[in-house]
């Protein structure tokens, strides 16, 4: 926690010393997620994604950028008893009933998983259309977990090293302007080392276990976010023709030496 709360202090005090050479951001939306190898399909999933960021351009025309952000991401996978077509009740899922577990016969299967995170992205910014491409990668360090099977709540928790405590994944990013600073962001990212592997068995109506199977199982990601720049500075494009056939109508001004 100690090194978490020093990474938020560390890009505060860059986004605030060094304002005249980077674009500083506010961002705020959701995850669409699920885990890949969980036999759990479909983004079901929802969650928190939010934080700060600061922009860096690369050229002089301010087209090609890079990125940093921290984030709070919150992640996981989701199914209900009913979209299992499962009427789940203690008795039929466990044998010596707990009382002292949650139990919840609305969920077959969920896992929330909340990260601190802090991707790095280089993207390109098209000036007649505003929109921007951009890939990368991240790393999130695991500060929640929880999970339910069959209603039943698990002893996974950060404690339990069930997941592991890094993720690091990759990430295709588009950006697209609405109006000076504010952008709508999708961005699309996957785990490349695997968050657990778990051995699933496969039984037979009698009960028989027929085969075991071991998985490695990853994130996959889709977020939709709003950004907003706090410090970035708009100009009329002087060539704006209704209908942005010579560009958007607000550019960024690149002549302010506030960006140099």
């Amino acid at each position: 926690m100690k090194r978490i709360i020093l990474l938020f202090f560390t890009v505060f005090l860059i986004t605030t010393c060094y304002s005249q050479r980077f674009i500083g951001s506010v961002i705020a939306g959701m995850n669409l997620s699920q885990v890949d190898g969980d036999e759990v399909y479909g983004f079901h999933k929802a969650g928190f994604n939010g934080g700060a960021s600061v922009m860096l351009p690369l050229d002089a025309r301010f087209k090609w950028f890079a990125t940093v952000e921290l984030l709070y991401s919150q992640r996981g996978s989701y199914r209900s008893a009913w979209r299992a077509n499962d009427s789940l009740s203690p008795s039929e899922h466990i044998v010596n009933e707990d009382n002292s577990i949650p139990f919840n016969d609305k969920i077959k299967y969920k896992l929330n998983l909340d990260y601190v995170e802090v991707p790095i992205v280089f993207h390109y910014e098209d000036f007649r259309t505003g929109w921007a491409l951009g890939a990368g990668f991240s790393w999130g360090r695991l500060v929640y977990a929880k999970e339910i099977e069959n209603g039943w709540t698990t002893t996974t928790n950060i404690r339990s090293k069930t997941y592991t405590t890094n993720d690091w994944s990759v990430l295709a990013d588009l950006k697209i302007k609405i109006w000076k600073g504010v952008k709508l962001n999708v961005r699309y990212q996957y785990s490349f080392v695997p968050i657990r592997e778990r051995n699933f068995e496969y039984k037979q109506p009698d009960g028989t276990i027929d085969k075991t199977e071991l998985r490695k199982q990853y994130h996959s990601v889709i977020s939709f976010r709003l950004i907003y720049s706090f410090n970035e500075k708009y100009i009329k494009n002087s060539e704006w023709i209704k209908g942005g056939k010579n560009g958007p109508r607000w550019i960024r001004d690149t002549s302010k030496s506030f960006y140099k």
